[in-house]
């Protein structure tokens, strides 16, 4: 079965980081391609936050860099497709199963909330942290229910994932990729 596995990094969290550097890893062991996509900013992320313009501009430009570098692929060949997106790249990821018609799975990693605009009802899993000052918990539990995608809920945890604890982190992140391989699997 041919199987791939597209991962969309955030602004400042790409995919060396610990939840796409362990998702790609599970994914190699299962059995995907790994393909990533890259994107550039002329900004930080933390200089757009709260700022609606410049978001939309961001994405703009970030979809204009992925659609040169996924504009060949032919995701029909495949039989199971899985868009890993963080942050600003889960709303990305959503943008471009919806715009491709790829009907791609999901591993959303701390969405914003216009990742719910358009990612598919029950495409995938949600994982945020109930400290990330991006997306407001109230958002992604009413989105994931409306939406029935299972929200897993970090205690204390930030945009990435974190606490100020670096054990409680680290036992997170297994807890974390636990489920993560048990989506690979389904």
């Amino acid at each position: 079965m041919s199987k791939i596995a597209v991962i969309f990094p955030g602004m400042g969290y790409h995919s060396d980081k610990p939840l796409l550097y362990f998702a790609k890893r599970l994914a190699r062991e299962a059995g995907y391609e790994v393909v990533e996509v890259n994107y550039e900013f002329p900004f930080k992320a933390r200089e757009i936050m709260n700022d609606k313009v410049r978001m939309k501009e961001a994405f703009k430009m970030a979809v204009l860099q992925i659609k040169e570098q996924l504009g060949e692929m032919s995701f029909d060949q495949y039989e199971d497709i899985v868009f890993v997106g963080k942050s600003i790249g889960t709303a990305l990821a959503a943008y471009f199963d919806s715009e491709l018609e790829v009907g791609a799975r999901q591993v959303v990693f701390t969405p914003v909330p216009q990742t719910f605009d358009r990612v598919r009802k029950g495409s995938g899993i949600v994982f945020h942290g109930l400290a990330d000052p991006w997306c407001d918990t109230a958002i992604a539990e009413e989105k994931c229910a409306e939406l029935e995608l299972p929200l897993y809920k970090v205690e204390r945890a930030n945009h990435s994932l974190e606490t100020e604890d670096p054990m409680e982190d680290l036992s997170n992140l297994q807890w974390i990729m636990e489920k993560v391989k048990d989506f690979w699997a389904d």
